[in-house]
């Protein structure tokens, strides 16, 4: 029955709407249907398909591809067997050759097969027609990173401009909102508007204008624009609006009551003898006698014996109740209004700011692509359409459930051309949808499951008006789990409240993989246990409490693994032992669980992926290479070094570390220094360091950290220490580098302060992948995925209310702007508008938690493991441990659970027992996964031996010449933030300047040009500095032994190459004279300590010095050369002797 659904499914001359539950085969489908369609005669140029993922569309295309690729080699018996059983068909010659064709036909076809995501189409769409989208056609999508940092500074502008006063309405719309949240709450509110920047964009432009918004939402709350709170609570507090009399008696009668009465009574009668101003003032005082903390009015206003006294003081009371209720919900719906423009005025402010930095740059982030493609289509000249039309005939959408509202607009505007004019019925073109409404879980990225039955209806007329057929074709047939699990998800979802907003029929799966082993497990959940009374006395080690819920189901779970892995447990179904690559650990959110989990897991040498998600600044191996980064940048940072030093990157241990910190004098760097004259390791330490500081001024963060990892084995000391695992955060630790390069000024300050602000989040890749290793995932990474072994752990959790922004309107679900926005900034404001929204928001969110638990049971092939952990109070009833266990009571068998059978090999503080429940299928037929069958984890060769080794010097000198780079480091310059304010590093750069330049002029003009220089008010000297730096400098310039070197004929900034000892040279001499005692050339240093002595120069500065002089004297040959160098603090002339020189010539 299956395979009809499926046959019928992939029938290429008709459109299809397929509701496929979870391992029905709707991937296998959708490929059956492309090769159907090209094998019937479709050119592969006209076949579009839309798939969710980038990872979908890749695995779809290497699909086909590899199919396609068979057919043109495979023997005519197995081709004819294939189309057979594709088609059901009988294999024509031409047929036949069709098929052979088409593999070299799809890799003729300009761009391929079109398997892409909705994003990547819409972005191809708008690079066809950038003029008609009003976009400039060099155009480029930003990625998240820069799209945050463009948000956050549209933030920062934002808050500028409200200090600066630059825009009063704004500087009052964040008084009103910072008057309701603190610090941390208003950065996550800018962080909802910035992730609601697209939806709020829309309402803005549906409503004309801010403006518009306000109004509107001011509408939906029946508040007129200039009504205030206190124009509310003054007229709330007037003699003709309060029965005072009979509400004086009232008090008067409640003061000789119980205490309730009384203290009703202590509220009312000052309040009542307050003039206007003062009950105005006084009203939240009031409130209370009549409404409760949550502002519902109270069920007793007045005592019996109250009411015996006085028998109208109910009424009395009753009829005030009712007005102050009245008052209190104008009063939220004013704030509400108040709050909300507060909202849209800044959302405003940060959107126009954020639009205005991709206009400038040319940018478009994703939202874009699919707003500009949904404007494109839906409102451009018809012609765009046409051509569209002309390019495609058959549209095929996977995963069509997680579909938003703006992609089905592409979608319909694209499809409806297919119905559409005379040529409707002359062609066959059909569109082809896969999706199930069970399955939607991305409403955070828009998706409206509601909308899959919606466009099906659409689509079903638009099909028949054209005279074309149509088919609806369930699928409902698992291929991927035993009858014990899908069994299992029956019984949960047979109750009517688990199945709220997860299906609107009985959900029934019918089991492929009858007759194999099969297991659920729902152990019992772990709460906090009760602790012995803390003792005044009690130590730090006494109060802290290791075996928290989470520790102890993270420990059990690593236990358990570990025992099935070491002790052979048989996965039955394919009659081999568990693998780790066979478990997959599943959990709602990221929480202290998940890094226990990988904790035990590595402890018991368990191959982990890790999580699926991380953050790049967490990772221990880039915080490693950060460290050496900014060591780089600050070697006088002491426990920065300290950091480094004890870090793999080095490897001190602790005693090497205290050697080198102990009792010093002086900076962790120059202690280092000291040692390493005497200490071989502290020698070795300083050398790899101080190459590091040598590089850092003159390499691009990538190229930096990229030369660290590789010839300076940086890598191999990481992955010795932190295992393989960490090469992932390494790689993505270099990708981040190269990409910030691309759209940065690429310095390495600047990529670690990029690096430090930014929340580099990197989406790892889990699939069903070569590395053989336990997988821990969200269940949202986990769609589409699936395990031998599943274990769902936190299910206990149900999510917390959305307390952002609301939408009162049917905008987002039905595709029409008719929204309007509210923001109540606190639960007590919420008036009844708002009240209903948020019981809409927690309906909506409950049914998706609910669909989330369908997606995490059925990622299950063989095993299902249900655990949980809690705290004191308990799970409430819609917690997933609730649902599958209400589900599975009726079906499974209970047993006597334990955490750790045998007891736990550290800590029995960790185990626990309890009932729990079981339901089992045994092995009645052959292994449906044979060994042979089932692939195995793919064994990654190690790399060849060359890999591991330094590359070959390029040849020297190289072809076409270029010169070649210093081989030793440059020692570094004084720092412009010294001890002394910066005053000797100004003072350098002055000197290096005069020395420039003065010897261009006369000699009697040199004096008086210096001191107009040093008198520009940007030097901010005094005389007598003035009168110094003149003195100091003149004295060089006047100096017997070089006065040549400065004098007429002498030339400035002279350009030199050559190839001297093999090695090729380029540069420029800074002064160079030719006289008749031969050739002067002098270099200048600025902001270098000079040495005493000429032998003490740097190695780096002898060799320049010589390969220059070498160079010389190939043009001025037979001629002496001398050499000087100027250090500019000083500053002082050092000439260098031609032995010295000799010894250091290439």
């Amino acid at each position: 029955m299956q395979i009809k659904a499926q046959t019928i499914a992939a029938t290429p001359d008709a459109s299809v709407w397929v509701s496929a539950s979870a391992g029905s085969g709707k991937t296998k489908v959708l490929a059956d249907r492309v090769l159907r369609l090209l094998l019937k005669g479709s050119l592969a140029g006209k076949i579009l398909c839309l798939t969710f993922t980038r990872a979908a569309a890749a695995e779809m295309q290497n699909r086909i591809r590899r199919l396609l690729g068979d057919w043109a080699v495979m023997p005519e018996a197995e081709l004819d067997a294939a189309i057979v059983g594709l088609s059901g068909d009988t294999p024509t010659p031409a047929l036949r050759a069709l098929a052979r064709r088409l593999f070299a036909e799809v890799l003729d076809t300009p761009g391929g097969l079109k398997i892409q995501t909705i994003h990547a189409f819409c972005e191809s769409l708008l690079g066809r027609f950038p003029v008609e989208a009003g976009l400039a056609p060099y155009f480029e999508v930003m990625d998240e990173r820069t799209a945050a940092e463009a948000l956050l500074a549209a933030r920062d502008d934002i808050l500028d401009a409200s200090r600066r006063g630059e825009d009063e309405d704004l500087a009052a719309a964040l008084r009103i909102v910072t008057g309701w949240v603190h610090e941390d709450e208003f950065a996550d509110l800018m962080a909802v508007i910035a992730s609601s920047r697209g939806r709020l964009r829309r309402l803005i432009i549906a409503h004309d204008g801010t403006a518009g918004a306000m109004r509107a939402t001011r509408a939906a709350l029946d508040v007129t624009a200039d009504e205030t709170v206190g124009a509310l609570l003054n007229a709330a507090a007037t003699d003709a609006t309060i029965d005072r009399a009979g509400l004086r008696a009232a008090a008067d009668q409640l003061s000789r009551g119980g205490k309730q009465d009384r203290e009703k009574a202590k509220r009312m009668a000052p309040w009542l003898d307050a003039d206007t101003a003062g009950r105005a003032t006084g009203f939240d005082v009031y409130v209370p006698a009549f409404l409760t903390g949550s502002g519902s009015i109270r069920a007793t206003l007045a005592s019996k014996s109250a009411v015996d006294a006085m028998p109208d003081i109910a009424d009395i009371m009753q009829r005030e109740a009712d007005r102050v209720f009245a008052v209190q919900e104008r009063r939220k719906a004013i704030l509400t209004a108040e709050a909300t423009g507060a909202i849209l005025t800044i959302a405003t402010a940060l959107i126009d700011r954020y639009e205005d930095y991709k206009h400038r740059n040319a940018m478009l982030d994703y939202d874009d692509l699919i707003l500009r493609a949904r404007a494109l289509v839906e409102r451009a000249a018809p012609w765009v359409l046409y051509k569209l039309d002309g390019g495609l005939d058959h549209v095929l959408i996977d995963e069509a459930q997680d579909s938003n509202v703006d992609q089905w607009a592409v979608v319909r505007a694209i499809v409806d051309e297919f119905h559409a004019g005379e040529g409707a019925q002359d062609i066959e073109r059909t569109v082809f949808a896969v999706g199930d409404e069970k399955q939607s879980i991305f409403s955070f990225q828009g998706a409206a499951p509601d909308q899959f039955a919606a466009m099906s209806d659409h689509f079903e007329q638009r099909v028949g008006n054209a005279g074309q057929a149509w088919h609806r074709v369930p699928l409902d047939v698992s291929f991927r789990s035993t009858s014990a699990v899908l069994q299992a998800v029956d019984a949960v979802f047979a109750d009517d409240a688990a199945r709220d907003g997860v299906s609107t029929a009985a959900i029934r799966h019918t089991a492929h993989r009858r007759g194999q082993a099969g297991l659920v497990e729902i152990w019992p959940p772990i709460v906090p246990e009760d602790r012995d009374e803390i003792s005044p006395w009690s130590t730090p080690d006494d109060l802290r409490n290791d075996a928290t819920p989470a520790r102890r189901l993270a420990h059990a779970i690593a236990w358990r693994i570990s025992k099935w892995i070491g002790d052979g447990d048989k996965l039955t179904s394919a009659d081999r032992p568990l693998r780790p690559g066979d478990i997959m650990v599943l959990v709602r959110r990221r929480t202290e669980f998940v890094d226990n989990l990988i904790r035990e897991l590595k402890k018991r040498r368990i191959d982990v992926a890790g999580l699926d998600r991380m953050v790049l600044t967490d990772q221990l191996a880039v915080q490693d290479l950060v460290a050496l980064g900014a060591f780089a940048l600050m070697p006088n940072d002491d426990l920065n070094l300290a950091a480094v030093l004890k870090g793999p990157l080095i490897g001190f241990d602790e005693a090497k570390l205290f050697d080198i910190c102990h009792r010093r004098d002086t900076t962790v760097w120059a202690s280092l220094r000291r040692q390493a004259r005497t200490d071989p390791a502290c020698a070795a330490a300083y050398s790899t360091l101080g190459d590091v500081l040598a590089r850092a001024d003159l390499s691009p963060p990538y190229e930096f950290f990229a030369h660290i990892l590789g010839p300076m084995t940086g890598r191999a000391h990481l992955l010795s220490r932190l295992r393989e695992e960490a090469n992932d955060p390494i790689d993505e630790f270099l990708a981040l580098a190269l990409a910030f390069e691309q759209t940065h000024t690429p310095s390495l300050q600047g990529f670690l302060r990029w690096l430090e602000e930014g929340d580099a989040e990197i989406k790892r890749d889990l699939d069903q992948g070569l590395r053989d290793e336990v997988r821990i995932m969200t269940v949202h990474g986990a769609k589409g995925l699936q395990a031998p072994v599943v274990i769902l752990a936190d299910t206990m959790q149900v999510p917390q209310p959305d307390s952002g922004l609301m939408w009162n309107g049917v905008g987002a679900r039905s595709g029409q702007d008719a929204e309007v926005l509210l923001w109540p900034p606190r639960s007590r404001v919420r008036e009844r508008t708002a009240q209903r929204l948020a019981a809409e928001q927690r309906d909506r969110q409950d049914e998706e938690y609910r669909r989330l638990l369908y997606v995490a049971m059925t990622r299950a092939e063989d095993r299902l493991y249900i655990a949980g952990y809690g705290t004191r109070r308990a799970a409430p009833d819609t917690a997933w441990w609730n649902v599958i266990s209400r589900g599975l009571e009726p079906v499974a068998q209970t047993f006597a659970f334990e955490s750790h059978p045998g007891g736990p090999d550290d800590d029995p503080n960790l185990a626990w027992q309890g009932d729990g429940l079981r339901l089992e299928t045994p092995q009645t037929s052959e292994p449906d996964r044979k060994q042979g069958d089932d692939i195995a984890a793919a064994h990654i060769p190690d790399l060849p031996g060359w890999a591991d080794m330094p590359a070959p010097e390029e040849p020297e000198p190289p072809r076409p010449l270029a010169p070649s780079r210093p081989a030793l480091p440059e020692p570094a310059t004084r720092s412009p933030l010294g001890d002394d304010g910066g005053i000797a590093f100004q003072r350098g750069l002055l000197v290096h300047r005069l020395l420039q330049t003065l010897p261009d002029l006369d000699i009697p003009d040199r004096e008086g040009a210096a001191r107009a220089f040093l008198a520009r008010p940007m030097h901010a000297l005094d005389a007598d500095r003035i009168d110094a730096l003149i003195s100091e400098t003149m004295a060089v310039l006047d100096d017997p032994a070089c006065a040549d070197l400065f004098g007429q004929g002498s030339r400035a900034e002279v350009p030199v190459a050559g190839v001297v000892g093999g090695t090729a040279v380029s540069g420029r001499i800074d002064r160079l004279v030719i006289g008749p005692g031969g050739v002067k050339i002098l270099d200048f240093k600025t902001n270098r300590p000079p040495p005493v002595q000429p032998e003490d120069v740097p190695a780096l500065y002898l060799r320049q010095m010589a390969a220059y002089r070498a160079l010389l004297r190939k043009i001025y040959k037979n001629q002496q050369v001398e050499c000087v160098l100027v250090w500019t603090d000083g500053p002082r002339l050092m000439p260098l002797n031609a032995q010295l020189l000799d010894a250091h010539e290439p």
